[in-house]
């Protein structure tokens, strides 16, 4: 006998499209609620014609974010289409909207004021580009943007190349990761107070949370981070080698694992006994010299080789 899932009950609304949205939805739909995708009459969801490649007629993009969910269209410019959409909230736990512009939702009668009258225990969640109050409220945002507006494109790519955008779409994808865990919470809270609420989720802000150690560098030295290529910002060596037939990548994250380290390598005597490496501040400040050690040690053998030898010793 299998356990219910942890949302089994729960009915959520998704009136998203693209990614965040419905990568939200998604997640909830992972964990049993029921989700209901409602998509424009006539339209669709936009990532339906994001590709290819297609599958079927629809977009990898659009399937990739859609699983677990029942769908229908409405036209909420028709009164029809309104009753039956205040129909279904009522009778939900969560809705999901990704129009940044309150006049819109106003006229389709999707806000929040709406919405919450109709049905006062509903987690209302709005994700858009900048949120739904502050200087850029009702201004649309794309994943692309919202990388580059974080700083996260300036940080990525080789120091002496341009800024280069992450290949999927992070900001999507974390917003809608932060959308779901708040659902979670204001369910949870739900229990205790009886109330619904609004959770206002927004790619820019959702963004900025991966620059965490970096951030934290910059307020405790009032510098800009460079862009580093594959270097980590303060840990060494933790970067992209190349072996005999191709590149990978070393992590020594502790000062046990960057003795064992040397030891493996057979180091421990020249470059473990070397006060220049003896701690990782030590590494960063000399991190040119030690990447040209050991780069000349792991170009004699491929990868494989090297890998083998580290996984065996844990």
């Amino acid at each position: 006998m299998t356990n219910p899932q942890p949302l089994n009950g729960i009915r959520v609304l998704d009136m998203t499209e693209a990614m965040a949205g419905p990568y939200a939805g998604m997640m909830l739909g992972d964990l049993g609620a029921d989700v209901i995708k409602i998509e424009r009459a006539g339209v669709g969801d936009s990532s339906r014609g994001w590709g290819p490649p297609f599958v079927n007629g629809e977009s990898a993009y659009f399937l990739s974010a859609n699983r677990n969910k029942r769908s229908l269209t409405l036209n909420l410019k028709q009164d029809a289409a309104k009753d039956i959409f205040h129909s279904l909230v009522r009778r939900s736990d969560v809705f999901l909207v990704n129009q940044p512009r309150l006049a819109s939702l106003q006229r389709l009668q999707a806000d929040y004021d709406t919405l919450s009258a109709l049905n006062p225990r509903l987690i209302y969640c709005s994700i858009t580009g900048y949120g739904m109050t502050g200087p850029y409220a009702g201004r649309g945002g794309y994943d692309v943007v919202t990388q580059a507006e974080s700083g996260l494109m300036a940080l990525t790519g080789e120091p002496d190349g341009p800024p280069m955008r992450y290949p999927s779409p992070i900001s999507d994808i974390t917003a809608g990761v932060y959308a779901a865990f708040s659902i979670v919470t204001a369910l949870y809270a739900r229990q205790q107070t009886g109330q619904g609420q609004f959770i206002d989720t927004a790619l820019l802000d959702s963004q900025l949370s991966w620059l965490t150690n970096i951030a934290g560098s910059y307020f405790a030295t009032g510098q800009r981070p460079p862009r580093l290529g594959n270097y980590h910002p303060t840990i060494t060596p933790y970067e992209t080698f190349e072996a005999a037939d191709k590149s990978f990548i070393i992590g020594v994250g502790t000062e046990r694992l960057w003795g064992r380290f040397c030891d493996a390598l057979g180091v421990a005597d020249a470059l473990g006994a070397d006060a220049r490496y003896a701690t990782n501040a030590e590494r960063m400040k000399h991190r040119p010299e030690l990447h040209a050690e050991l780069q000349a040690i792991f170009s004699t053998q491929p990868a494989e080789h090297w890998l083998n030898m580290f996984r065996a010793i844990g």
